[in-house]
Formats: C-alpha cells, structure tokens, sequence
C-alpha cells in the first residue's frame, strides 16, 4: 500500500493533499510495523509534500491524529511544522516515556514551550525540559493565517475548510450590529425548519459534503471531537465512534446559523473504505431533527442579546484587568526591585490595557443603548466650549502622530449644554479621534462649535468630511465594518462606522442626534442657553 503511494508523484495540489493524508494515516496506525526503509522513504515524501499542503489541512490532519498517534517520528515531523500544526499535536499526543526522550531534542523552543505546560507526561521527560534550560523555551507568538484561494469542491474528493477565528471584539461588533439593525423592525417570515439532510466526512472526521441545509452551517465541523459549552458540533457518543471506525447511531448534533438549520439534530452514520485498497475514506451520514420523545427537556429560553453581549464583556474585561494589574504591580516593584527594561514594558502594558478598557466601555454602552429609555432627561449643565477645548490638547499627541492638524471655531455663545459632563467627553473625543483616524497625513481637520440663537434649542459641533470619506454615503459611514480607503495605520479598533454610531447612540440618549451630511458630520446637543438666560433674567427682576 505505502510503496503504490509513494511511485505516484503528485501532478497537482489536490494530489498532494491526498497523498499527504494517506501517509499520516498509515504512519499514525502502522508505523511501528513498517520497515525502516518504508518509514524514511515516507517520511521523506511527506516533507517534500509539506509546502504543497495548505497549512489548514495539516492542522485538520494534526487534529485527527493526536488523539490516537503512538509513531514518534512521525509526531517529531508535525511538531517541527509552524506553531499553528505543531500546538495541535503535541497538546494531545501520548507517547511512550522513551520515545518523549528521544523526540525532545528533535523539537523547537516553539514546541517545547507546549509541551511545558502539559502537566500529564511523565517525570522524567518534565525533568528533561527542565534540564535544558529556560532560554530553550519560547512563548508562542501571533501566528498570520494566509487567506487561500478557494478550491472548487467535489463529493469524491471534496477539501477541508480552512478554520475561521474572528476575535471577541470583532465578534461583539457584529452581534450589536446585528442586534441594533433588527430593533423595532417587523419580524420576517421565518423560514420552516428543515426537517433532514446527509453529509459525508473525510478520513479526518471534518464534515466536507452536505446536502439539505446550508452549507456554512455544516461544512468544516468534525465528527472525531465532542463539542462542549452549547459550541456548534457532535457529542461523545459520535467521538468514540469515529476512533473505533464504528457505526454512529442516533448521535446528538448542534448546528448555528439561520432558524431553518439552527438547533438540535440527530444523525446516524456508517463508516466507508476504499474497495480496492480497504482504506477508510471516511463517514457517510444522514442527519434528522430528534423525535419528541427524545428531547423531554423543556428547550432553553431565548438567551436575550444584551445580556449575552454583556456576559461576553465580562469575559473580556476579567483577564484585561489582571493584565493591567499584575504590569502595575511589576512597574512599582511592589515584590522587589525590577530592571528598567521590564518597568518599560509594564508601564506599556498599562497603558495598552486602558487603551482597550476604553475599547470595552464603548462595547458596553451599545450593548446597553436598548435597556434605557430613548431620551433621558439630564439636569446637568456643563460647558461644552471648556469641553472641546480640553479634548483638543489631549488629542495633541494623536494629532502629532498622524500629522494632522485640528481647527475648532467657535460661532457664536455661550455654549452651554443640558448632558452629562462625561458623556460629552466620551461623544466629542470618539467623533474627533474617529476623524483624525481617517484623514490624510498633512491635512487640516476643520471644524465649527456653533450656537446660533441664544433661544435655540440645539448646540452644534460641525467638522468637516476628511477627504478619504468625502463622497462616502451616511450607510457607509453607519457600517460597523466600514473602512475608507486610505485609513490611517493607527486607525481605531472599532471603525469609524462603529463609532459614528456610538456617538448618535449616545446623542440621542439625551435628545440629540449625529447628522451625516453631504460637506460635513454634525453633532446636535441640546442647549441650556435659554435655561440660563430665564434663570439670569428671573435674578435680576429678583
């Protein structure tokens, strides 16, 4: 079987992709009983192969195997892959105590730091990575995920989806997104539930065919793992099958996406081998919604989106402000005396930390925009000239940064305004950084702070459209994942369309608003001039 593989040179990237799962899988099995010559021929062949073989497949290959892989060359081959491949195996693969020994020092710092946080090998190979030292270990770094270009997908021989991982900001920017534009809303038809649908897998246990729901819904989740936390995929029961290459019978399945596919199903499965060499293929399946009498739990009530949002900015904020707390306690040497260079990264630690703690703050204000009355009255009256003045020396260093220049007039007075003092800073300081995000290095961000009758109701901070959204449209500049070209690299996490509409949510909260017009964006809040004035006018005849 190994010997066919290997006379067959693959002609393209599809061949390459199959050969390279064929060799894993018979190395993972049969290794032990292969002769030496079959192994390093093999071995050879799978390295040649490496830089053909998308990086997403290896790690679905990587995956499969773990759990039941006992060949210690062929560990030592994924564990020297990119930190993305190598993590995946050495986090779940068992071997014997000699065979760590041996491996440990065929391995990368990268991979060994893995290893040093598994607290189930045994003594002697723990005793080992001590033994070679601190500087032998690194602390994994970002790894880059290359988009590929999608390969058309086949049943015979179909490709796995490469793993998406968009982080919690982004994933909180699109479900307040989400949240914000159903609001008050007539709910559509929701379509009717699919009632079926069959699927095939790859001898890795990936979903990589189906037909009957959607294929987003389905395609890329794995049979071989269980799944926990309400996450989308199979049980044990399906897991425990597959490492058998037993029948699945009646398995529990949880899908995401729309209401037609979202949800509880059942699914039965047979495994399949190639007849001409007995090599199994994978699983082929056929997936149904369960019967009554198989859920005689009550389903759970719809998780409200605020407080799920909510839940996900604790989690956020929780490991942020051990962060910041732990780099203070290292910037004051509360434990003992600590070199200026590591002082140096702690004070930038901190500072980084509030930086997104500010981040965060925003994320929870438009989580909660819908849990507070339209418009709430505000008694407080504070000076928005003073205000904006403040905001444009502490926007000095941003602006010297992006070599920007900011301009303020003022038209007209006094600017006093009925909000909070805090939540003007937070709305003139968003609408001002968002724009200096966005403008050109060497332009000139004009700007006018106007009142224009001591009666009028409304203050106004007009600023003119920077030039890289001069023709942008107000859905654009509403659009959380909007980003004009020529964005600054500095520009914020959250995006200019975010922040447009925190200010107008936050505007509004108190009877103002944000107007995007076609020369410039204009913040209205309201005025307490003519409070002032009757207060001033009732003193006097006092």
């Amino acid at each position: 079987m190994i010997a066919t593989i290997l006379r067959q040179a693959p002609a393209d990237r599809r061949a390459s992709i199959t050969a390279w799962r064929q060799l894993s899988d018979i190395l993972a099995q049969r290794g032990n009983q292969l002769d030496d010559d079959d192994i390093r021929r093999s071995l050879h062949a799978l390295a040649v192969l490496r830089p053909r073989v998308p990086e997403s497949v290896r790690r679905d290959c990587a995956r499969a195997l773990a759990p039941h892989g006992r060949f210690a060359p062929l560990v030592a081959l994924y564990a020297n892959d990119v930190p993305a491949v190598s993590a995946i195996m050495l986090r779940e693969v068992r071997l014997a105590e000699a065979d760590w020994l041996a491996l440990l020092p065929a391995t990368s710092a990268m991979a060994r730091s893995v290893l040093a946080g598994r607290r189930d090998l045994p003594e002697s190979v723990t005793r080992a990575l001590a033994s070679l030292g601190s500087a032998s270990v690194a602390l994994p770094q970002p790894v880059s995920v290359a988009v590929e270009e999608p390969m058309p997908v086949a049943p015979a021989a179909p490709e796995s989806v490469a793993d998406s991982g968009p982080s919690q900001i982004s994933e909180l920017v699109r479900r307040i997104d989400k949240y914000q534009s159903t609001r008050g809303q007539p709910a559509a038809t929701p379509r009717p539930p699919r009632a079926a649908f069959l699927f095939e897998t790859g001898p890795d246990g990936v979903i990589h065919w189906v037909d009957g729901v959607t294929r987003g819904a389905v395609i890329g989740l794995s049979i071989a793992e269980a799944a926990f936390g309400g996450e989308p995929g199979t049980d044990g029961v399906a897991a425990g099958a597959f490492r058998q290459r037993a029948e699945i019978i009646n398995a529990r399945m949880l899908l995401e996406g729309t209401p037609a596919e979202a949800g509880e199903w059942r699914f039965s499965a047979l495994p399949w081998f190639d007849p001409a060499t007995g090599q199994f293929r994978g699983y082929r399946a056929s997936a149904r919604r369960p019967h009554r009498n198989e859920t005689p739990y009550s389903p759970a009530a719809a998780e409200d989106s605020g407080d799920s949002i909510r839940q996900l900015i604790h989690e956020l904020r929780s490991p942020l402000n051990a962060i910041s707390g732990f780099a203070q306690i290292i910037s004051g040497q509360m434990f003992g005396p600590v070199s200026h260079g590591y002082r140096a990264m702690a004070d930038a630690i901190v500072a980084d930390a509030a930086s997104v703690q500010s981040i965060i703050d925003d994320l929870e204000t438009a989580a909660r925009s819908d849990a507070v009355p339209l418009v709430q009255p505000v008694e407080e009256v504070v000076d928005i000239g003073a205000i904006v003045t403040q905001i444009e020396r502490d926007l000095a260093a941003l602006l010297a940064d992006q070599r920007v220049d900011l301009s303020i007039s003022r038209v007209g007075g006094p600017f006093l305004g009925l909000a909070g003092d805090a939540n003007v800073r937070r709305m003139v300081g968003r609408l001002l950084t968002a724009l200096v995000d966005v403008s050109e290095p060497g332009a000139i961000l004009v700007g006018q702070l106007v009142t224009e009758s001591r009666h009028d109701d409304m203050l106004q901070l007009r600023v003119v459209r920077p030039a890289a959204i001069r023709f942008a449209t107000a859905a654009d500049l509403l659009d959380p994942g909007f980003s004009p070209e020529g964005e600054a690299p500095g520009a914020a996490v959250l995006s200019l369309g975010f922040s447009l509409r925190l200010v107008d949510s936050l505007a509004r909260a108190i009877g103002g608003r944000l107007d995007i017009g076609h020369n410039a964006l204009t913040l209205h809040l309201p005025s307490a001039n003519s409070k002032a004035e009757v207060e001033l006018e009732a003193q006097q005849g006092e």
